[in-house]
């Protein structure tokens, strides 16, 4: 008797911790069902202020936000294709990062574009008169036979030396200095202060551009590529978890002047941490900044 009612006690406890375990693993479900991770690398600014702006958008939709900081480019877009993130919208992937999602297309939903006109460059400031990458060549102790680039694993860097500098007999005057967009930045900075010649690695869309008075060079031979799509790249089976959010994925747009002022205050005038006050004051000051933007 007393052997069955311990039995029946056992039966019972492991029923109720079988019941609380499903209840725990339907709760994190359901929070999971809730929650967005967007990954970001720090140094791409088009990918960290677009990812800032869309989780503000998100968490007015409802959603549990995280942000996410990756290293560089292969690791994020592992992460995206696994699961480990669910977005990235900085994705240049018609040809600046192609290489990323080539092969594994299925493990990605394109949630839309929100920048049509991404170009990559070799730049120079303003007062150089140099105006051509065809004139690169013959001038390069001007510059030290040194173009200054970003993060070695940037698809630009990779275009950039292989056919960029090819095209034009760059290869045989410069080296391409690999660095980080922060280091990169800083030799423009002390070139512009000081007046000496420097090309470097640049994009568009990109606040130093302004900042710096950065003028891109001319390619007669159309080797740095025709302007491309800036992406919000999905994690497969987004869409279905996140219909709203990929919704406004789809309709998200911003033009030259609307990012260019979000990435500049993100980047200049607030500190890092601060991305949310960023976001929060250009929503204030551009409240029609693009049709569908969620304001207080």
């Amino acid at each position: 008797m007393q052997f069955r009612t311990l039995t029946s006690a056992l039966a019972l406890t492991a029923a109720a911790a079988l019941a609380l375990a499903g209840c725990s693993a339907e709760d994190a479900a359901d929070a999971s069902a809730d929650s967005i991770t967007i990954g970001y690398v720090p140094s791409w600014s088009d990918g960290k202020t677009s990812g800032f702006l869309l989780k503000d958008q998100f968490e007015k939709l409802g959603y549990d936000v995280e942000m996410q900081e990756l290293t560089e480019a292969a690791v994020l877009y592992t992460s995206l294709a696994e699961g480990s993130i669910d977005v990235f919208s900085g994705a240049w992937t018609e040809r600046t990062q192609a290489e990323y999602v080539a092969g594994r297309e299925d493990d990605f939903e394109d949630l839309g574009t929100w920048y049509d006109n991404g170009t990559i460059t070799l730049s120079v400031p303003d007062y150089v008169d140099i105006t051509s990458l065809e004139e690169l060549a013959p001038s390069a102790d001007r510059f030290d036979g040194k173009i200054i680039g970003i993060e070695p694993s940037a698809g630009q860097m990779k275009h950039t030396e292989e056919v960029g500098m090819p095209a034009y007999g760059l290869d045989s005057e410069f080296s391409l200095v690999s660095s980080s967009t922060a280091a990169m930045l800083a030799s423009v900075s002390d070139a512009v202060e000081t007046g000496d010649d420097i090309v470097v690695t640049s994009w568009r869309p990109f606040w130093a551009n302004e900042v710096y008075g950065l003028r891109d060079l001319e390619d007669p031979k159309g080797v740095m590529g025709t302007p491309e799509g800036i992406h919000v790249l999905a994690t497969q089976g987004f869409t279905e978890r996140f219909s709203d959010a990929a919704d406004y994925a789809a309709d998200f747009k911003l033009n030259d002047e609307a990012f260019s002022t979000l990435e500049n205050a993100m980047t200049n005038e607030y500190e890092v941490g601060e991305e949310a006050e960023a976001v929060d004051a250009w929503i204030d000051e551009h409240p029609d900044a693009f049709p569908g933007l969620l304001a207080e």
